[in-house]
């Protein structure tokens, strides 16, 4: 798998989250480390990664002056390779009971076998049950000073308030379509393999700012066509059963200019192409959305990493007279009322049919 050939080494290597890797390096040059810290956001952002990288920087034998560590030491290798004692790593989801977190706090009295840092990694921890939690409270309130824990959890609000109040919190943030486009092309050039540029962007835009699932949608695509040299963008789409970026424009054109006609026969003949109807309406909202945002004000889209592409700005400006915002509004309304009615009707391409005629007449 991609992910785990290419996941980060050093902090230098990491894509996103530098508000995180700066306050890490910052703690690492200083020596105020923390004695346990929470990593919290959308899966696949890098959590796991950055928790390891914390702990190969605070047993580096080498460790730079920016804090990074220098990724060939002993202790840095035994961590990769799966073998470092002073590293433990946890799934709170299969070990969820109090006598995991009873064997963990006697580990936890014992010194590191390097002679530095024991680090704690429980990953997925509000997992851990009740009496589980209570356990983790009590080595949290006083811990050994040689000891760090670095909890990690796509879902903090299910974790005790008496948890939270003994960690350091960082939130992890939703990587941007171009910072995953970007991370993707660089795995594909050491790959030796070509894949067309608007594949890649797909695969970047439909994993949700997850690079996790971008890297796995890419290993799927290769594996897919491990025979061709070059991957087109209809392999990748394909593959992954994706919707070709240019259906939205091209749907909103028709509606832009009121052809009624087109307009069915679009949503027709992509139902008979095997697109997902309610994952197209989905979509086209998103579309629709972003279009808004930028009719407002596009600097919010570019600080959030949702710039449109160039097709689509060549649309806003096209159609800038006839898209005005409270047009726009009342798409994204039939259209989301459309996606609810996917789910129960008995021909599934017909709501968004009616939603074509009630926003055309």
């Amino acid at each position: 798998m991609l992910y785990r050939k290419y996941r980060p080494q050093t902090f230098n290597e990491v894509v996103g989250q530098q508000h995180v890797v700066q306050t890490l390096r910052g703690a690492l040059t200083s020596g105020r480390v923390s004695h346990a810290y929470l990593f919290c956001g959308p899966r696949g952002t890098g959590k796991t990664t950055l928790a390891r990288l914390l702990a190969k920087s605070l047993n580096c034998e080498k460790r730079t002056k920016e804090g990074d560590c220098d990724d060939s030491c002993g202790a840095c290798l035994a961590v990769n390779n799966n073998n470092s004692l002073d590293l433990i790593e946890i799934d709170a989801a299969s070990n969820r009971g109090i006598d995991e977190i009873r064997n963990l706090k006697e580990s936890a009295l014992v010194a590191a076998p390097g002679g530095k840092y024991k680090i704690f990694i429980i990953d997925e921890v509000h997992m851990l049950t009740k009496d589980a939690f209570n356990a983790l409270l009590k080595i949290l309130e006083e811990p050994p000073a040689h000891v760090v824990f670095v909890l990690a959890t796509t879902e903090p609000h299910k974790m005790l308030p008496t948890v939270l109040s003994r960690v350091q919190r960082f939130d992890f943030k939703r990587l941007t379509p171009k910072e995953i486009d970007g991370k993707l092309k660089g795995m594909l050039k050491l790959e030796g393999i070509v894949v067309d540029p608007e594949g890649i962007m797909a695969i970047a835009m439909s994993s949700d700012g997850a690079l996790r699932d971008a890297e796995v949608s890419l290993s799927k695509v290769i594996a897919s066509h491990d025979w061709k040299t070059q991957i087109s963008v209809d392999d990748v789409y394909n593959s992954l059963g994706l919707i070709p970026l240019n259906y939205y424009p091209e749907f909103l054109g028709y509606l832009a200019t009121g052809n009624k006609s087109l307009a069915l026969d679009f949503v027709n003949k992509a139902y008979s192409s095997g697109v997902d109807v309610g994952q197209f309406a989905s979509g086209f909202v998103e579309y629709l959305r972003r279009i808004l945002m930028h009719t407002i004000n596009p600097s919010v889209l570019v600080s959030v990493g949702e710039e449109l592409l160039d097709q689509d700005l060549k649309l806003v400006s096209t159609y800038s007279q006839a898209l005005t915002q409270q047009q726009l509004i009342r798409m994204m309304n039939v259209f989301v009322s459309a996606k609810e009615g996917i789910k129960s009707s008995p021909i599934p391409q017909l709501p968004l049919e009616l939603a074509v005629l009630e926003i055309l007449g």
